[in-house]
């Protein structure tokens, strides 16, 4: 979708919401915004429009977009302000007669309507742009990038096509939609060759990648190539549905640490009764198997996962499979969801529903047994080397530590911030460095001691990426 852009050039404040993949479609949008003449404000009192872009998830998030609004036109009753994104994309109509507050709703289907949507805010219009689906992703290369230095996000896949009967991703993000491999790698290449020192593979599911062309796998295939690339830099993969596991990725991870060891695997469940009310296939001793595949192949392999409580139907005896797992599973990092009601999914007339305090406290259940298994297993790199990216510099002794004699004396030392390949950007536990070192290097380290979810490591005087 394109128009002529306007003549007037204005200036535009992004408030950036939700996941790492709407993060790439902010980046989009500015520029796509900054290629028509109009500019990035770093503040907004320097806009003369300011989009929110919208996540629309889950009912919290929702929630939160909604409140970015209202509170925005609060503070400056004057401006313009358009709604993006995932929730404008599913609830235009309904946003258009029920929050006025928006000056502009556009959908996030297709980006280039966002150019024309902003505009016709700022000239005074009122659009509401629901796109269709466009016809090719990840074209529009980005300028800007919100990550910290060093990391960039590269969508490889748009939308869903495994249809958890649970997730209304399908009707925001459309269908499964996989990039050519030749396209990726291209925006890779011109990724690192402006300095980025770890690229962060993102889709709904890149086991999937692929499945829309011929029903290939692509993962491994895209891996292999990024592999026979020569350089200084890494590569994570963030999400893959543990039923669409690639275990061709397994030996090209063996083989290249660059290719972090680092999965990130919804289950979401462990009963198999209720994965199959979700339209999902594994069940306890399926997913067992697969983080003994992959520890056989990699014994350091750092994994994640998300648990889904309270789904309609969830017994005592769910919640118990579903904590016998958790304890089994030895899981690195784990976030636990309480079930959110999505219109229009399958899931969302199904009984018996679970009253929400049982679900509320099933997911602190959940947090609570994770933190001894998380301390557990970072405690196995105290000792150990690790190469850190790091993020910024922090003034002075910055940060608590678990044993206070390893900082004694040294309560102005400089110290940074960044993260070990272990630790995926804003989800996990942070690496506090020793030290000032510049944003967006690898430095190498050791680690000396784990604060909490946190490392605190020591550098030793070089980088590289040999974990």
């Amino acid at each position: 979708m394109w128009t002529e852009p306007s003549a007037v050039r204005w200036k535009f404040y992004l408030d950036q919401r939700g996941c790492a993949k709407n993060q790439v479609d902010g980046e989009e949008i500015a520029a796509r915004l900054e290629a028509a003449g109009h500019t990035w404000a770093a503040s907004p009192n320097e806009a003369d429009i300011l989009i929110v872009n919208s996540c629309g998830f889950v009912n919290d998030a929702k929630r939160e977009s909604i409140d970015a609004v209202l509170a925005w036109k609060r503070r400056f009753p004057d401006k313009k302000l358009l709604l993006a994104g995932c929730l404008a994309q599913r609830y235009a109509a309904e946003l258009a007669s029920e929050l006025p507050e928006a000056d502009g709703i556009v959908g996030n289907a297709d980006l280039a309507a966002v150019l024309s949507a902003a505009e016709a805010t700022v000239e005074g219009g009122r659009p509401v742009i629901v796109p269709e689906a466009a016809p090719s992703i990840g074209t529009f290369r980005r300028n800007r990038l919100l990550d910290f230095p060093g990391v960039a996000h590269v969508k490889v896949t748009e939308g869903c096509s495994n249809g958890c009967s649970y997730c209304a991703i399908p009707f925001i993000r459309g269908p499964l939609r996989s990039r050519p491999v030749a396209d990726v790698l291209d925006e890779c290449e011109s990724l690192l060759a402006r300095g980025i020192r770890e690229l962060v593979l993102v889709g709904q599911d890149l086991g999937a990648y692929g499945r829309d062309q011929g029903g290939l796998q692509l993962l491994p295939e895209l891996l292999a190539a990024l592999s026979r690339r020569p350089g200084d830099f890494r590569v994570r993969t963030l999400y893959i549905h543990p039923d669409n596991f690639p275990r061709g990725i397994l030996p090209l991870m063996r083989d290249d640490p660059r290719l972090l060891a680092y999965f990130d695997l919804p289950f979401q469940h462990a009963s198999g009764r209720i994965l199959r009310a979700m339209n999902r296939k594994g069940d306890r001793d399926t997913y067992l198997r697969l983080l003994d595949e992959i520890r056989a192949f990699l014994p350091d392999a750092t994994l994640r996962s998300t648990f889904l409580v309270g789904f309609p139907g969830e017994t005592e005896e769910d919640f118990a499979i579903l904590r016998r797992f958790q304890d089994e599973a030895e899981l690195d990092w784990l976030g636990a969801f309480a079930y959110s009601r999505e219109e229009g999914t399958a899931a969302y007339a199904m009984k018996p529903r679970v009253p929400q305090r049982i679900s509320l406290a099933r997911k602190a259940a959940i947090e609570e047994a994770q933190v001894p298994i998380t301390a557990k297993r970072l405690a196995r790199f105290v000792g150990r080397e690790l190469s850190v990216l790091v993020e910024e510099e922090l003034a002075g002794k910055a940060h608590e530590q678990e044993n206070p004699q390893d900082m004694e004396g040294d309560e102005d030392e400089a110290l940074s911030l960044g993260r070990a390949w272990n630790q995926a950007p804003d989800v996990d536990g942070l690496t506090v460095l020793r030290g000032r070192f510049t944003p967006g290097t690898l430095v190498r380290a050791r680690v000396l001691a784990v604060a909490g979810v946190d490392f605190d490591v020591a550098p030793l005087g070089g980088a590289t990426m040999q974990d």
